[in-house]
């Protein structure tokens, strides 16, 4: 649901090969804000809301799409920032290959020019570090 607002972005740049122009990582970055439209206001919706818009956020203020920083980001969005990163890397890309999990945990934990640990929250990061076992068994047994 956190992704939802991807509806909204033209099919050519989410399907897009190489790496995106500044103009089309501009629009990327509007889908947490079309996301929070798309799923309103209703009472029942407002977690799944501040994920939305949170979960593009990093702990060193360069997310978006407002650039929170550290504990002013929702604790949900730091949680979802983490395993959505984990998500993408495990998952093939048109523009990447698939990793498995110990390239996965890697790239969190000591970075790859792309994702750096600074972008998560350490708590969090601390958290996967313990537990990245555990997300490598449930991605396993839900692929």
């Amino acid at each position: 649901m956190h992704d939802v607002g991807k509806i909204h972005i033209r099919p050519e740049i989410l399907k897009k090969p190489g790496r995106l122009t500044p103009e089309e990582y501009e629009e990327i970055k509007g889908h947490p804000t079309f996301g929070a439209k798309i799923l309103g206001d209703h009472t029942r919706l407002m977690l799944a809301k501040e994920i939305t818009l949170a979960h593009h956020e990093r702990w060193d203020g360069g997310g978006y799409p407002y650039g929170l920083r550290g504990e002013a980001i929702p604790l949900s969005g730091r949680i979802l920032n983490l395993a959505d990163q984990y998500d993408a890397l495990r998952n093939q890309r048109v523009y990447k290959p698939a990793f498995d999990h110990a390239t996965a945990y890697t790239i969190i934990v000591e970075g790859d020019g792309r994702t750096l640990p600074g972008h998560f929250d350490p708590r969090i990061l601390e958290v996967f570090k313990r537990a990245h076992k555990e997300f490598e068994a449930i991605y396993e047994a839900l692929k």
